[in-house]
């Protein structure tokens, strides 16, 4: 997966083609080489969208809501390493898509969000569906246009290519008056893109990676702390390389589930509030963490203050923001993950030689936390379906190859914890904002752009009831995606909280108060109404058949009610405020490990 921008072609005609905006936006896109875009048409989008029909080279997939558009242009960009384009109308087809574009910016998605404006001249009258969207996306994408004359467009669309893709990828929002996309003007492709002050940094200091290199050759318990960036790079081959080299234990943050292999005898897996407790004492027992594309984010470090006390950091980022913020670095190294981590494997055998470090003592304390502490789940007392077993079985039964992308909560963390990942595009979820909702349409989203893929909408019951309405979109589309509600009939992990830290007082987090024991609603007849083929298991020896029919049917999306049990629990777990030595392996255990 790589986001870099394919070259800006040059225009082969002496005299411009002259375009209404519209059409311009239209021949824009199919220029940098876009053939899927989702969106919602309306009034002040309606121009292009009249256009949109005469494109030979662009599917475009009507939504049901604007929020799925953009999730789904997640979706498929995190899953393919091409550009996401959701599409809206102004006012709140336009705020609609506020909280994707949040999500984009969070988890470092390239995306292009399209909106539709009303007239130039209406701008600052309170029109009918005036809304400053370019002020309210300003703090949560790359960069936000506005775009007035149909002469500038291709321009303006062919920079905020170039800013999503480039540096850390990101959202770009353009907005286009309608006259804009009304009138008519040359349509003038440019041969080059030249944004002043953007400037983004790929290739690092050599001096830098040559202090790394040092350390790590030096360091007697070396952590390589792996986040989202090195997927968004392109850089699993050469991680693999490093550690491989190196001989360092990895771990991959939530958002960098795939960029090495979970099979591999050096993953310790997932570091973090959840993390696997092998994974999260390596850093804390470290003496030296390089962190490669991560942001050292609040649910990886715990207890800031405590987090890894004795570590040197390497920092690589390629985002000069993101070093020191939240830990100092001793050695920060600003650059492009695949070209640093390359120096720096090349740097490092420079060093050593034929003679790598000995760190069969720090293998000897990893594997014995690994034969304490391996992950596992208890079968539920209520005789209801485990929903660690569940999600377990997905991964098992549709392998490596598929693609799974999960909402948020409880399930969220079971399926980054149960399903085995080896290769980067296979885990997809909201990682930063967390967005309830994201799971169906960031599915249907990567469905589009791996039509040979089985792809996975792991859900909750309280997530799928967000933006299952994107369901008939992938009926009518004829896009197959699997949806398993992992249905507790509760927030689950709210409920888990208050459980934990509120003396069991669930304040508002039963989804079926007041009905018994009856479906509220009935996922398998909300499914059906929607075209798709639905199923409810209640039964352990009911999950691999039902599982089997899901990946067989190609024809419809499938959706499988599994009713799970409601206590289950996510374990490990460090509490919140906590240092990460504090984490427990279970309920009511103590602390896995303790610092003297």
């Amino acid at each position: 997966m790589s986001a870099d921008a394919p070259p800006i072609p040059t225009s082969t005609s002496s005299m411009p083609e002259i375009l209404t905006g519209s059409g311009a936006v239209l021949r824009s896109l199919e220029k940098l080489g876009i053939t899927d875009v989702f969106g919602l048409p309306g009034g002040a989008i309606m121009p292009f969208y009249d256009e949109l029909m005469s494109s030979k080279s662009i599917r475009h997939i009507l939504v049901r809501h604007e929020q799925g558009a953009g999730h789904a242009a997640e979706g498929y960009a995190s899953s393919s390493g091409k550009v996401g384009v959701a599409i809206a109308t102004s006012g709140p087809g336009a705020t609609n898509l506020v909280t994707a574009i949040a999500d984009a910016y969070m988890d470092s998605v390239p995306m292009l969000a399209i909106t539709g404006q009303v007239f130039s001249t209406s701008m600052g009258t309170d029109a009918f569906q005036e809304i400053d969207i370019v002020g309210i996306t300003m703090p949560i994408t790359k960069h936000s246009f506005l775009v007035s004359k149909p002469e500038d467009i291709p321009g303006v669309l062919a920079a905020a290519y170039q800013i999503a893709t480039t540096g850390r990828p990101g959202p770009v929002l353009v907005d286009i008056t309608k006259d804009a996309q009304q009138n008519r003007a040359p349509f003038v492709w440019p041969t080059q893109v030249d944004l002043p002050g953007y400037r983004p940094v790929v290739k690092a200091h050599g001096k830098q990676i040559q202090a790394a290199a040092q350390l790590l050759a030096e360091a007697k318990r070396p952590v390589l702390y792996v986040g989202g960036g090195v997927v968004r790079a392109g850089a699993s081959e050469v991680l693999l390389k490093l550690a491989e080299t190196v001989g360092a234990p990895v771990v991959t943050t939530l958002m960098a589930r795939g960029a090495f292999p979970d099979s591999h005898e050096q993953h310790l897996g997932m570091p973090g509030m959840h993390g696997t407790v092998p994974a999260v004492l390596a850093i804390q027992e470290s003496d030296l963490l390089v962190s490669l594309g991560a942001r050292f984010d609040d649910r990886v470090t715990g207890k800031t203050s405590e987090f890894a006390p004795h570590a040197k950091v390497v920092h690589v980022d390629i985002d000069p923001a993101e070093i020191s913020k939240i830990r100092t670095a001793d050695v920060p190294i600003v650059g492009d993950a695949k070209d640093v981590i390359a120096d720096l494997t090349a740097s490092f055998t420079q060093i050593v030689g034929a003679h790598a470090p000995d760190l069969s003592e720090w293998w000897t304390r990893l594997n014995l936390l690994r034969e304490q502490f391996p992950l596992g789940y208890d079968e539920p007392e209520d005789g209801l379906l485990s929903p660690q077993y569940v999600i377990e079985r997905i991964g098992a039964i549709t392998g490596p190859e598929g693609v799974y992308a999960a909402g948020v909560g409880q399930h969220q963390m079971w399926a980054a914890q149960f399903i085995k990942y080896e290769r980067p595009g296979a885990w997809l979820n909201s990682g930063g904002a967390g967005t309830m909702g994201y799971s169906v349409p960031a599915a249907m989203g990567a469905k589009v752009a791996n039509p040979d893929r089985i792809v996975w909408s792991i859900d909750g019951d309280g997530c799928f009831q967000m933006t299952n309405q994107e369901l008939a979109t992938c009926t009518i589309n004829e896009i197959p995606i699997k949806v398993a509600v992992i249905n507790n009939s509760s927030l689950g992990m709210v409920r888990q909280w208050q459980t934990l830290l509120y003396e069991g007082r669930h304040s508002f987090t039963d989804l079926n108060t007041g009905h018994g024991t009856a479906m509220v609603p009935d996922f398998v007849k909300l499914a059906e109404a929607y075209g798709a083929l639905a199923i409810r298991v209640t039964k352990k020896e009911e999950v691999d058949a039902a599982i089997n029919l899901a990946n067989e049917t190609n024809d419809r999306p499938v959706v499988i009610d599994f009713v799970v049990s409601r206590d289950s629990m996510v374990w490990p777990m460090v509490q919140q405020g906590r240092g990460n030595s504090a984490i427990q392996y279970v309920r009511d255990a103590a602390p896995a490990w303790e610092e003297e």
